[in-house]
């Protein structure tokens, strides 16, 4: 089993992660409680950016426009 965390490609620079937005609400649930407060992260140079909270990987697509 692998411990890799999670990798999200997306379009633009600035992204957003709770922990939870994957997570499909079930027997009314919400799902951001089961995740962690919501931040905004902005990709550098590097081309990713890691949550702090939950490791989650977030790469810029290499067709993504860099604004």
């Amino acid at each position: 089993m692998s411990n890799q965390p999670e990798t999200v490609h997306v379009t633009t620079r600035r992204v957003k992660c709770d922990g939870a937005s994957d997570i499909r609400t079930h027997d009314g649930v919400n799902p951001a409680a089961l995740g962690h407060p919501r931040v905004w992260l902005e990709i550098d140079e590097k081309g990713y950016v890691d949550c702090g909270y939950c490791d989650k990987r977030f790469v810029l697509k290499d067709d993504a426009h860099a604004h």
